[in-house]
């Protein structure tokens, strides 16, 4: 259990993965939008902080 590694949902998520695949579209558009005001983006964010701690 030590060494299982902790994730984050944001990080297999699809909607995100195909915005970052093709950066010019209006689901990246949108998804960049989302990012503003999802908490749960902002959490992932403090998560990656964490990890390279």
């Amino acid at each position: 259990m030590a060494d299982e590694q902790k994730t984050h949902p944001c990080e297999d998520c699809a909607w995100r993965k195909q915005a970052e695949a093709n950066p010019n579209t209006w689901k990246a558009r949108l998804w960049r939008w989302h990012t503003k005001i999802c908490p749960g983006w902002r959490s992932y964010q403090r998560f990656l902080k964490q990890q390279q701690m």
